[in-house]
């Protein structure tokens, strides 16, 4: 394991594991995240054969029709109740090639070598295969942070994992070597009862505290965060928690995939498309 790791791996499998029996009572998140990379993948028209599941918690993502499906993830019940692979999503597990899509849910966000990752599923892509993506993305727990960051004052210990934005996501799928990559975003809002039901989800869907410098929480912090969640409630009695989730969109490079102009080739001036009517020339 490298010093520079900031996630515990083993505190990740172990709460994975955990979260294993009972993650239907907690799996909107990842519910919201596949349907909308069902969405973006209803829009492309080409068949697929060979699909990676990639972090497949629950199994609950539906391959294309006629698609072999292949699951994979970092919780060993996850992996063994899906009839899945065993492995972390940062290290070499499948040959160069092998798939014509891959999908990821939920899990990106908390890979210690996000890039690595990123370059391993493009080389398990075949040439103009698809890699479509969702993970919780900056902004995401914003109320979370804030009344954890007020209960502990002046230094308050990390308690949330650090948050991708959607330019830097896109600029990872850069970076990896995809073609015509897309990075977008869209917003979950989720209305608490209480704190308490809001960490239980967290703990539930496995995402709860992994980092390696992790303090535990004391009751005295846990207590004034949870008056605090309270009194940021609508009039319901409810608070509103958000998820930003970020999606990626990217292709395995291939020569029949449409190229940028060489750079210099336009035989238009941008200054003379701009230009009002009457200073135009043709």
């Amino acid at each position: 394991m490298s010093n520079a790791e900031i996630f515990d791996r083993a505190a990740r499998r172990l709460r994975r594991d955990r979260a294993q029996p009972r993650f239907a009572e907690h799996d909107f998140l990842r519910a919201a995240m596949l349907d909308g990379i069902a969405d973006r993948l209803a829009s492309v028209t080409r068949s697929f054969e060979h699909v990676l599941d990639l972090g497949t918690y629950d199994g609950s993502f539906v391959p294309p029709a006629g698609a072999a499906v292949t699951r994979s993830d970092a919780g060993a019940l996850f992996a063994a109740a899906a009839g899945g692979i065993h492995a972390d999503e940062d290290q070499p597990c499948f040959a160069d090639g092998t798939f014509d899509l891959v999908v990821s849910a939920g899990v990106l966000d908390s890979v210690n070598d996000l890039p690595g990752a990123l370059a391993l599923v493009r080389r398990a892509l075949r040439p103009d295969g698809l890699f479509l993506a969702a993970f919780t993305g900056a902004g995401s727990l914003a109320t979370l942070r804030a009344v954890l960051r007020d209960a502990e004052g002046d230094r308050p210990a990390a308690r949330l994992h650090p948050q991708i934005d959607v330019r830097s996501a896109g600029d990872l799928l850069v970076r990896a070597g995809f073609a015509l990559p897309v990075a977008d975003v869209e917003t979950l809002t989720v209305r608490y009862a209480g704190l308490g039901r809001l960490l239980g989800d967290l703990r539930g869907m496995g995402v709860s505290n992994v980092l390696r410098d992790r303090r535990p929480l004391r009751r005295d912090i846990l207590t004034r965060a949870a008056q605090a969640f309270a009194d940021r409630a609508d009039p319901d009695g409810r608070t509103a928690e958000r998820f930003d989730i970020v999606y990626l969109t990217g292709w395995a490079p291939a020569p029949s995939q449409p190229q940028p102009a060489r750079r210099g080739s336009a035989t238009a001036s941008l200054a003379a498309a701009l230009a009002p009517p009457d200073n135009r020339t043709t």
